[in-house]
Protein backbone atom coordinates (compact mmCIF):
# COMPACT_ATOMS: atom_id res chain seq x y z
CA UNK A 1 0.00 0.00 0.00
CA UNK A 2 1.46 3.38 -1.05
CA UNK A 3 0.54 6.48 0.93
CA UNK A 4 2.18 9.85 0.32
CA UNK A 5 5.05 8.18 -1.47
CA UNK A 6 5.73 5.71 1.35
CA UNK A 7 5.11 1.98 1.21
CA UNK A 8 3.31 0.38 4.15
CA UNK A 9 2.83 -3.25 5.06
CA UNK A 10 -0.54 -4.88 4.53
CA UNK A 11 -0.42 -6.14 8.11
CA UNK A 12 -0.07 -2.74 9.70
CA UNK A 13 -1.93 0.05 7.97
CA UNK A 14 -1.09 3.74 8.16
CA UNK A 15 0.38 5.20 11.29
CA UNK A 16 -2.25 6.96 13.41
CA UNK A 17 -2.21 10.75 12.86
CA UNK A 18 -1.25 11.90 16.32
CA UNK A 19 1.65 13.68 17.92
CA UNK A 20 3.68 12.22 20.74
CA UNK A 21 2.19 12.99 24.14
CA UNK A 22 5.05 12.30 26.51
CA UNK A 23 2.91 13.23 29.50
CA UNK A 24 0.81 10.07 29.06
CA UNK A 25 3.77 7.75 29.54
CA UNK A 26 7.40 8.28 30.44
CA UNK A 27 10.72 6.49 30.35
CA UNK A 28 10.78 6.34 34.16
CA UNK A 29 7.68 4.17 34.35
CA UNK A 30 8.89 1.78 31.65
CA UNK A 31 12.41 1.60 33.08
CA UNK A 32 11.28 0.91 36.64
CA UNK A 33 8.70 -1.70 35.66
CA UNK A 34 11.00 -3.37 33.15
CA UNK A 35 14.00 -3.55 35.50
CA UNK A 36 11.93 -4.77 38.44
CA UNK A 37 10.28 -7.45 36.33
CA UNK A 38 13.54 -8.67 34.78
CA UNK A 39 15.27 -8.93 38.16
CA UNK A 40 12.27 -10.71 39.71
CA UNK A 41 12.08 -13.29 36.94
CA UNK A 42 15.85 -13.81 36.96
CA UNK A 43 15.79 -14.53 40.70
CA UNK A 44 12.85 -16.90 40.26
CA UNK A 45 14.65 -18.73 37.44
CA UNK A 46 17.73 -19.29 39.63
CA UNK A 47 15.53 -20.58 42.47
CA UNK A 48 13.73 -22.91 40.07
CA UNK A 49 17.00 -24.32 38.74
CA UNK A 50 18.19 -25.10 42.27
CA UNK A 51 14.87 -26.68 43.13
CA UNK A 52 14.81 -28.78 39.97
CA UNK A 53 18.26 -30.20 40.76
CA UNK A 54 16.97 -31.54 44.07
CA UNK A 55 15.16 -34.85 44.46
CA UNK A 56 11.43 -34.39 44.13
CA UNK A 57 8.32 -36.27 43.06
CA UNK A 58 7.13 -36.71 39.49
CA UNK A 59 4.26 -34.26 39.98
CA UNK A 60 6.69 -31.71 41.41
CA UNK A 61 8.86 -32.06 38.29
CA UNK A 62 5.85 -31.41 36.06
CA UNK A 63 4.95 -28.30 37.99
CA UNK A 64 8.52 -26.96 37.95
CA UNK A 65 8.65 -27.36 34.16
CA UNK A 66 5.49 -25.29 33.79
CA UNK A 67 6.80 -22.68 36.22
CA UNK A 68 10.06 -22.55 34.29
CA UNK A 69 8.14 -21.92 31.08
CA UNK A 70 6.16 -19.17 32.78
CA UNK A 71 9.28 -17.48 34.15
CA UNK A 72 11.10 -17.64 30.79
CA UNK A 73 8.04 -16.25 29.00
CA UNK A 74 7.62 -13.36 31.45
CA UNK A 75 11.34 -12.56 31.30
CA UNK A 76 11.50 -12.53 27.50
CA UNK A 77 8.25 -10.55 27.25
CA UNK A 78 9.56 -7.81 29.50
CA UNK A 79 12.96 -7.83 27.80
CA UNK A 80 11.56 -7.42 24.28
CA UNK A 81 8.77 -4.92 24.92
CA UNK A 82 10.57 -2.82 27.53
CA UNK A 83 13.66 -2.50 25.34
CA UNK A 84 11.62 -1.02 22.50
CA UNK A 85 9.58 1.34 24.71
CA UNK A 86 12.60 2.59 26.66
CA UNK A 87 14.60 3.08 23.47
CA UNK A 88 11.83 5.28 22.10
CA UNK A 89 11.64 7.44 25.22
CA UNK A 90 15.43 7.83 25.32
CA UNK A 91 16.15 8.46 21.62
CA UNK A 92 12.70 9.69 20.40
CA UNK A 93 13.28 7.87 17.13
CA UNK A 94 10.90 8.46 14.24
CA UNK A 95 8.91 5.32 13.45
CA UNK A 96 8.26 6.48 9.86
CA UNK A 97 11.97 6.80 9.11
CA UNK A 98 13.15 3.81 11.13
CA UNK A 99 10.37 1.45 10.09
CA UNK A 100 8.83 2.58 6.77
CA UNK A 101 7.50 -0.92 6.00
CA UNK A 102 6.10 -1.45 9.53
CA UNK A 103 8.12 -4.62 10.13
CA UNK A 104 9.40 -3.37 13.49
CA UNK A 105 5.94 -2.24 14.53
CA UNK A 106 4.43 -5.57 13.52
CA UNK A 107 7.11 -7.41 15.49
CA UNK A 108 6.31 -5.47 18.63
CA UNK A 109 2.58 -5.94 18.16
CA UNK A 110 3.01 -9.69 17.74
CA UNK A 111 5.28 -9.74 20.80
CA UNK A 112 2.65 -7.94 22.88
CA UNK A 113 0.00 -10.47 21.88
CA UNK A 114 2.26 -13.51 22.23
CA UNK A 115 3.76 -12.62 25.61
CA UNK A 116 0.37 -11.43 26.83
CA UNK A 117 -1.50 -14.65 26.08
CA UNK A 118 1.28 -17.07 27.08
CA UNK A 119 1.06 -16.53 30.88
CA UNK A 120 -2.72 -16.94 30.80
CA UNK A 121 -2.53 -20.08 28.68
CA UNK A 122 0.28 -21.52 30.82
CA UNK A 123 -1.83 -20.86 33.92
CA UNK A 124 -4.67 -22.83 32.34
CA UNK A 125 -2.26 -25.63 31.36
CA UNK A 126 -0.96 -25.83 34.93
CA UNK A 127 -4.54 -25.97 36.21
CA UNK A 128 -5.23 -28.90 33.86
CA UNK A 129 -2.09 -30.71 35.00
CA UNK A 130 -2.90 -30.22 38.70
CA UNK A 131 -6.51 -31.27 38.14
CA UNK A 132 -5.45 -34.63 36.73
CA UNK A 133 -2.58 -34.94 39.20
CA UNK A 134 -4.86 -34.50 42.22
CA UNK A 135 -8.14 -36.03 41.04
CA UNK A 136 -6.76 -38.76 38.73
CA UNK A 137 -3.22 -39.39 40.03
CA UNK A 138 -2.90 -42.96 38.73
CA UNK A 139 -4.05 -42.08 35.22
CA UNK A 140 -1.68 -39.12 35.08
CA UNK A 141 1.34 -40.96 36.48
CA UNK A 142 1.12 -43.76 33.94
CA UNK A 143 0.45 -41.64 30.87
CA UNK A 144 2.39 -38.43 31.39
CA UNK A 145 6.21 -38.57 31.43
CA UNK A 146 8.26 -35.44 32.05
CA UNK A 147 8.66 -34.70 28.37
CA UNK A 148 4.87 -34.43 28.09
CA UNK A 149 5.02 -31.33 30.30
CA UNK A 150 7.70 -29.88 28.00
CA UNK A 151 5.50 -30.63 24.98
CA UNK A 152 2.57 -28.87 26.66
CA UNK A 153 4.66 -25.75 27.27
CA UNK A 154 5.84 -25.79 23.66
CA UNK A 155 2.25 -26.29 22.49
CA UNK A 156 1.16 -23.24 24.48
CA UNK A 157 3.90 -21.17 22.86
CA UNK A 158 2.88 -22.49 19.44
CA UNK A 159 -0.81 -21.64 19.91
CA UNK A 160 -0.03 -18.17 21.26
CA UNK A 161 2.34 -17.60 18.36
CA UNK A 162 -0.33 -18.70 15.91
CA UNK A 163 -2.79 -16.20 17.35
CA UNK A 164 -0.17 -13.43 17.20
CA UNK A 165 0.39 -14.22 13.52
CA UNK A 166 -3.30 -14.07 12.57
CA UNK A 167 -2.84 -10.63 10.91
CA UNK A 168 -0.74 -12.42 8.31
CA UNK A 169 -3.98 -14.07 7.19
CA UNK A 170 -5.84 -10.77 7.09
CA UNK A 171 -7.54 -11.05 10.47
CA UNK A 172 -6.73 -7.81 12.27
CA UNK A 173 -3.63 -5.64 11.96
CA UNK A 174 -1.10 -3.91 14.15
CA UNK A 175 -0.93 -0.15 14.65
CA UNK A 176 1.33 2.23 16.46
CA UNK A 177 -0.41 3.37 19.65
CA UNK A 178 -0.30 6.58 21.64
CA UNK A 179 1.96 8.07 22.87
CA UNK A 180 3.88 6.63 19.90
CA UNK A 181 6.21 4.36 21.86
CA UNK A 182 4.54 1.00 21.26
CA UNK A 183 2.50 -1.04 18.80
CA UNK A 184 -0.55 -3.18 19.43
CA UNK A 185 -3.42 -4.59 17.40
CA UNK A 186 -6.07 -2.14 16.23
CA UNK A 187 -8.91 -2.18 18.79
CA UNK A 188 -11.84 -1.41 16.53
CA UNK A 189 -15.40 -2.61 15.93
CA UNK A 190 -14.89 -2.73 12.16
CA UNK A 191 -14.40 -5.90 10.12
CA UNK A 192 -11.43 -8.11 10.88
CA UNK A 193 -10.20 -5.80 13.64
CA UNK A 194 -13.33 -6.74 15.59
CA UNK A 195 -12.64 -10.44 15.06
CA UNK A 196 -9.02 -10.24 16.20
CA UNK A 197 -9.88 -8.11 19.22
CA UNK A 198 -12.49 -10.64 20.30
CA UNK A 199 -10.11 -13.55 19.72
CA UNK A 200 -7.50 -11.96 21.98
CA UNK A 201 -9.90 -11.00 24.76
CA UNK A 202 -12.03 -14.17 24.69
CA UNK A 203 -9.03 -16.52 24.63
CA UNK A 204 -7.59 -14.71 27.66
CA UNK A 205 -10.90 -14.75 29.54
CA UNK A 206 -11.47 -18.42 28.65
CA UNK A 207 -8.04 -19.35 30.07
CA UNK A 208 -8.82 -17.54 33.32
CA UNK A 209 -12.24 -19.25 33.52
CA UNK A 210 -10.74 -22.71 32.93
CA UNK A 211 -8.09 -22.03 35.59
CA UNK A 212 -10.74 -20.94 38.07
CA UNK A 213 -13.01 -23.97 37.52
CA UNK A 214 -10.28 -26.62 37.58
CA UNK A 215 -8.40 -25.04 40.48
CA UNK A 216 -11.62 -24.86 42.48
CA UNK A 217 -12.22 -28.59 42.04
CA UNK A 218 -8.58 -29.37 42.88
CA UNK A 219 -8.64 -27.23 46.03
CA UNK A 220 -11.86 -28.84 47.24
CA UNK A 221 -10.32 -32.27 46.72
CA UNK A 222 -7.15 -31.32 48.60
CA UNK A 223 -9.11 -29.85 51.50
CA UNK A 224 -11.11 -33.06 51.84
CA UNK A 225 -7.96 -35.17 51.72
CA UNK A 226 -5.93 -33.08 54.17
CA UNK A 227 -8.75 -32.40 56.63
CA UNK A 228 -10.56 -35.72 56.38
CA UNK A 229 -10.14 -38.93 58.33
CA UNK A 230 -7.36 -40.19 56.07
CA UNK A 231 -5.16 -37.13 56.42
CA UNK A 232 -2.46 -39.14 58.28
CA UNK A 233 -2.27 -41.66 55.47
CA UNK A 234 -2.29 -39.04 52.73
CA UNK A 235 -0.19 -36.13 53.82
CA UNK A 236 0.49 -34.12 50.70
CA UNK A 237 2.49 -31.12 51.75
CA UNK A 238 4.05 -30.78 48.32
CA UNK A 239 0.62 -30.96 46.68
CA UNK A 240 -0.64 -28.20 48.94
CA UNK A 241 2.42 -26.06 48.22
CA UNK A 242 1.95 -26.35 44.46
CA UNK A 243 -1.78 -25.72 44.70
CA UNK A 244 -1.27 -22.62 46.85
CA UNK A 245 1.20 -21.21 44.34
CA UNK A 246 -1.12 -22.00 41.45
CA UNK A 247 -4.08 -20.33 43.16
CA UNK A 248 -2.02 -17.20 43.77
CA UNK A 249 -0.84 -17.16 40.15
CA UNK A 250 -4.46 -17.42 39.03
CA UNK A 251 -5.60 -14.62 41.35
CA UNK A 252 -2.80 -12.32 40.18
CA UNK A 253 -3.55 -13.06 36.51
CA UNK A 254 -7.26 -12.42 37.05
CA UNK A 255 -6.73 -9.10 38.80
CA UNK A 256 -4.11 -7.90 36.33
CA UNK A 257 -5.60 -9.08 33.04
CA UNK A 258 -9.39 -9.11 33.41
CA UNK A 259 -9.74 -5.29 33.29
CA UNK A 260 -7.81 -5.07 30.00
CA UNK A 261 -9.53 -8.08 28.41
CA UNK A 262 -13.00 -6.87 29.41
CA UNK A 263 -12.15 -3.33 28.29
CA UNK A 264 -11.13 -4.56 24.82
CA UNK A 265 -14.24 -6.70 24.40
CA UNK A 266 -16.53 -3.95 25.68
CA UNK A 267 -14.96 -1.33 23.41
CA UNK A 268 -15.27 -3.33 20.18
CA UNK A 269 -18.74 -4.70 20.93
CA UNK A 270 -20.18 -1.34 21.89
CA UNK A 271 -18.57 0.47 18.97
CA UNK A 272 -17.46 3.31 21.24
CA UNK A 273 -14.22 5.24 20.56
CA UNK A 274 -11.07 3.83 22.08
CA UNK A 275 -10.13 5.54 25.35
CA UNK A 276 -6.34 5.79 25.19
CA UNK A 277 -5.82 6.64 28.85
CA UNK A 278 -7.97 3.69 29.94
CA UNK A 279 -6.05 1.40 27.59
CA UNK A 280 -2.71 2.52 29.03
CA UNK A 281 -4.03 2.19 32.59
CA UNK A 282 -5.26 -1.40 32.12
CA UNK A 283 -2.11 -2.27 30.20
CA UNK A 284 -0.06 -1.19 33.19
CA UNK A 285 -2.24 -3.43 35.35
CA UNK A 286 -1.45 -6.32 33.01
CA UNK A 287 2.28 -5.55 33.23
CA UNK A 288 2.15 -6.20 36.98
CA UNK A 289 1.35 -9.83 36.22
CA UNK A 290 4.83 -10.41 34.82
CA UNK A 291 6.36 -8.73 37.88
CA UNK A 292 4.34 -10.49 40.59
CA UNK A 293 4.32 -14.01 39.10
CA UNK A 294 7.94 -14.87 39.98
CA UNK A 295 7.55 -13.70 43.58
CA UNK A 296 4.82 -16.27 44.13
CA UNK A 297 7.36 -19.05 43.81
CA UNK A 298 10.19 -17.11 45.46
CA UNK A 299 8.23 -16.37 48.65
CA UNK A 300 5.47 -18.98 48.95
CA UNK A 301 7.59 -22.08 49.46
CA UNK A 302 7.73 -24.37 52.48
CA UNK A 303 11.43 -23.71 52.99
CA UNK A 304 10.88 -19.93 53.09
CA UNK A 305 7.81 -20.05 55.32
CA UNK A 306 9.48 -22.46 57.76
CA UNK A 307 12.41 -20.07 58.09
CA UNK A 308 10.00 -17.33 59.03
CA UNK A 309 8.37 -19.58 61.66
CA UNK A 310 10.13 -22.94 62.27
CA UNK A 311 7.23 -24.18 64.44
CA UNK A 312 4.70 -23.54 61.70
CA UNK A 313 2.34 -26.47 61.07
CA UNK A 314 2.57 -26.37 57.27
CA UNK A 315 -0.23 -28.83 56.52
CA UNK A 316 -2.78 -27.19 58.78
CA UNK A 317 -1.92 -23.59 57.93
CA UNK A 318 -1.80 -24.09 54.17
CA UNK A 319 -5.00 -26.14 54.18
CA UNK A 320 -6.79 -23.35 55.99
CA UNK A 321 -5.08 -20.84 53.70
CA UNK A 322 -6.29 -22.65 50.59
CA UNK A 323 -9.81 -22.73 51.94
CA UNK A 324 -9.65 -19.00 52.77
CA UNK A 325 -8.28 -18.12 49.32
CA UNK A 326 -10.96 -20.24 47.69
CA UNK A 327 -13.68 -18.46 49.69
CA UNK A 328 -12.27 -15.06 48.69
CA UNK A 329 -12.02 -15.99 45.02
CA UNK A 330 -15.57 -17.36 44.97
CA UNK A 331 -16.86 -14.01 46.19
CA UNK A 332 -15.20 -12.08 43.33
Amino acid sequence: VWINGNQFSLISTIYPPFKHHLTIASAYFSSIFGTLGLISNLIAFIVLLKSFQQKHSRSRSFFLIFLGGLVVTDFMGLLVTSSIVISFHVTHFNWRHLDPNCHFCNFMGMSMVFYGLCPLMLGAAMAVERFFGINLPFARSTSMPKRRAVYMVLMVWLIAGGIALLPLTGIGNYHMQMPGSWCFFNISSEGNDLAFSLVFSLVGLMCITVSFLLNTVSVVTLIRVCCGQDRLQRRRDYEIEMMLQLILIMVIASICWCPLLIFIAQTVLSGSPLQIKSLLLWLRFATWNQILDPWVYILFRRSVLKRVNPRLDWSRVTSLGLQYVLDCVSML
